[in-house]
């Protein structure tokens, strides 16, 4: 049996699963689906469009499915903020639903969203991702799973950053970070080196990594351009985590992050 806290409003068109907790002053709108064993904190907002995956727990004053910050943005629009199982949601996060009708903000399973981080519209977050405080994603910003985003990162929209990647506190990236590499923090668009340990954490195993080191000096410390690297990296391997990083590059369409210290 679910618990509504007497000052929660909880609209009832809102779809609730078993044993959920909704705590004081909460807000629920209709066409919200909560699912089981979620708790909600104080002072949740949980608007129009949003599902959240079951076991979830919604720390105070978080809001979940806002229209977008986009001035281009119609009210009438009906588009989404879907929200994967066992997520962490920490205090005042704020995740906004897409901005196209039909569309959608999409949070993997397994993510923790620490305080006053921020989603903004038709953001993907994979499974696992951990954001920490004051983390702002742009519009349509992809992030893969396992990724790990320190204190107060900046991502521009529409950029990408890749699997196991790790940003270092106060970095800003407006290219693709590509999967396995970490960025330096205090700067723009560096890459620093491999995420070994993020790696090793993940049982990526040991040929793996080497193979991956590997590719990472063609791809950065090599004489070619990010094309014919991508192509020799290709050539010398056709699977694995080195070939996925290829692939990532391969399609990358602002560019990806430099090698060195910085700023661009």
């Amino acid at each position: 049996m679910s618990e509504i806290h007497a000052t929660a409003i909880v609209h009832k068109g809102a779809q609730l699963g078993e044993n959920v907790s909704i705590g004081p002053q909460c807000y629920v709108e209709e066409d919200v689906r909560i699912g089981d064993g979620c708790v909600l904190g104080p002072r949740v907002s949980v608007l129009r469009y949003t599902t959240l995956g079951p076991n979830c727990r919604v720390h105070t004053g978080a809001v979940l499915g806002d229209t977008p910050q986009d001035l281009a943005f119609d009210a009438g629009t009906c588009s989404f903020l879907d929200i994967g199982a066992d997520c962490v949601i920490r205090e005042y996060v704020t995740l906004h639903r897409g901005t196209k009708a039909e569309t959608r903000t999409q949070i993997g399973d397994g993510c923790f969203l620490m305080g006053l981080s921020h989603c903004a519209h038709n953001v993907r977050l994979g499974n696992g991702v951990i954001m920490a405080n004051g983390v702002l994603l742009a519009g349509y910003v992809a992030v893969g799973d396992r990724a790990f985003l320190s204190g107060n990162v900046l991502v521009h929209q529409f950029c990408r950053i890749g699997r196991l990647a790790m940003l270092s506190g106060g970095s800003a990236v407006s290219k693709d970070v590509p999967p396995f590499c970490t960025v330096r923090g205090v700067s723009a668009n560096r890459v620093a080196a491999l995420n070994v340990v993020g790696m090793r954490r993940a049982g990526i195993d040991a040929e793996s990594r080497m193979a991956l080191k590997k590719a990472f000096k063609i791809l950065y410390l090599s004489d070619l351009n990010t094309s014919q690297a991508v192509e020799q990296i290709r050539r010398a391997f056709d699977a694995g985590p080195a070939r996925e990083m290829a692939e990532f590059v391969a399609v990358a369409k602002r560019g990806i992050c430099a090698y060195g210290e910085g700023v661009c």
